[in-house]
């Protein structure tokens, strides 16, 4: 699956990831203006269990449910200078 993939940063120097289906925009309830937008039209699979390097549990389940998929608040990425 094509995805965009966003990215904000959090405490401890640490990021959470969201990803959307290729141009669509971000759902309302995940509209936040932190959002920075890291890549366009990325090839996922998003039937992993784990989606790495973004650390997004169950992909597929939380865009079918939600329409975008979220790094867990357990799984925040370490941040880095050059991180995805």
């Amino acid at each position: 699956m094509k995805v965009d993939i966003y990215r904000r940063p959090e405490p401890q120097n640490k990021f959470t990831y969201l990803i959307v289906p290729a141009g669509q925009p971000i759902p309302e309830e995940a509209v936040n203006s932190d959002w920075q937008a890291r890549q366009q039209g990325v090839n996922v699979d998003e039937s992993q269990e784990h989606l790495h390097p973004y650390e997004i549990d169950n992909p597929r389940a939380q865009i079918d449910e939600k329409g975008y998929a979220i790094t867990s608040v357990y799984h925040q990425v370490e941040g880095q200078a050059n991180a995805p």
